[in-house]
């Protein structure tokens, strides 16, 4: 016992919180905070004002959503903080764990009396306080995973094509899996990312021009395939044709944003909320804050989350710059979810896409979407964290040296 005490302070430093503190404060990004902290803000003010009307009928209770998402956002934060915590390094050398939970949970929420069904789709495990929506924890581990293997089979994957195809095959098992559910807009985010990961570590022009022929006409045939799926993109063509059935959800979001003009009707005072526009308060959010807060809100928030991605994609950038590869790719990664999520939601809400069921990040209800929202948050947090903590000891160190380098100068003379 006492060899071990005495073993103690070598392996495990005391903590400096005061120390720790500081640097934290000083390392983080302030812009990329601040663009959080307002997402948040402004989407647990819009979730609020689109859900009292509906869970006042539904639950006897306006306030029902309200505590659920400040439950939510408890438990985001927490998630997010104990994600900062763990370091890169530990993220890459288990990434292969991590897919494998990725996997699992997609089974599991793919067998009766396990997975919830809800209009439909059965994409949720139950979790007591809230549901588990297993394909947003899938989005992580496979991000984690593929950042891991880009790394690890680099010149495989610029040179040969097996070290292409090898994640390729990974991708599409789990692609099958969502589609069982279904979620297809969950298989269009991941495939995104992923396309844009593995582009951007370096691979042949030629095999990504033929992966991206591949995956559209996969894509195209999904599409078709299926019967309601085709039949939201007969509505989206034309949803006025139908506004009372197929194209119910679509046309009264594009009232939302008629009525909104430029400046909104005021916060509180949207029509459409009213049970005219089904998922006010989850899918189709934004078109409710285009109602009260107007084009000149909507632009507002579009900038928030465009400032949010390059800022994402500026961090990558300098990991891959410092040989951070695997930071580096992990940061495109997360960008790119969030860029495709946030484009399709909108571009839903607006009527630019057909009808999908996706989540706006930090906006829309939802414990799953947030939790993983500000867990993806926390590993770009963490990558900034440590290359502002690697450049302050590359300085520090230059500084010792140049120090040294004058006293044995004037020693010298």
């Amino acid at each position: 016992m006492n060899n071990l005490l005495s073993a103690l302070p070598n392996k495990m430093p005391a903590p400096q919180f005061g120390i720790r503190s500081l640097e934290f404060s000083l390392a983080i990004d302030k812009v990329l905070l601040f663009v959080v902290l307002a997402l948040t803000s402004i989407g647990f003010v819009m979730m609020s004002s689109a859900s009292v009307e509906f869970a006042g009928e539904r639950y006897a209770s306006p306030f029902f959503h309200i505590n659920r998402q400040l439950l939510f956002l408890v438990m985001s934060f927490i998630a997010g903080a104990v994600v900062f915590c763990i370091p890169m390094s530990v993220w890459q050398k288990y990434g292969w764990l991590l897919l494998f939970l990725g996997f699992a949970l997609l089974l599991l929420v793919a067998i009766p009396g396990i997975g919830r069904e809800v209009n439909g789709s059965r994409r949720w495990l139950p979790l007591g306080a809230m549901n588990l929506q297993s394909s947003e924890v899938a989005k992580f581990c496979i991000l984690i995973y593929l950042a891991g293997y880009l790394v690890r089979r680099h010149d495989e994957v610029r040179n040969h094509w097996k070290g292409f195809i090898k994640p390729i095959a990974v991708l599409s098992i789990m692609i099958v899996l969502l589609l069982l559910e279904p979620d297809f807009g969950a298989v269009v985010v991941m495939v995104t990312a992923c396309l844009g990961m593995i582009f951007l570590s370096g691979v042949k022009l030629l095999q990504f021009m033929a992966l991206i022929v591949v995956s559209a006409v996969a894509v195209a045939v999904m599409a078709v395939s299926s019967e309601y799926r085709m039949q939201r993109l007969v509505c989206f063509v034309d949803p006025w044709e139908q506004p009372f059935d197929c194209g119910y959800q679509l046309t009264q979001a594009l009232i939302a944003f008629g009525r909104g003009e430029w400046f909104g009707t005021g916060l509180g005072n949207s029509v459409q909320k009213l049970f005219y526009l089904p998922e006010a308060h989850t899918d189709f959010v934004f078109a409710i804050l285009a109602e009260e807060l107007g084009l000149i809100g909507g632009l507002i928030v579009i900038a928030l989350f465009v400032t949010l991605i390059v800022k994402m994609m500026l961090i990558g950038r300098m990991a891959e710059l410092n040989k951070k590869f695997f930071s580096a790719y992990l940061a495109y990664g997360v960008g790119l979810v969030f860029a495709a999520q946030v484009f399709i939601n909108i571009g839903v809400n607006a009527g630019l896409l057909p009808t999908k069921g996706l989540t706006l990040p930090f906006l829309s209800y939802g414990g799953s979407s947030m939790i993983m929202s500000f867990c993806l948050l926390a590993l770009i947090f963490r990558i900034d964290y440590e290359l502002s903590c690697a450049h302050a000891t590359s300085t520090s160190g230059k500084k010792r040296s140049s120090g040294k380098a004058k006293r044995r100068n004037r020693h010298s003379e």
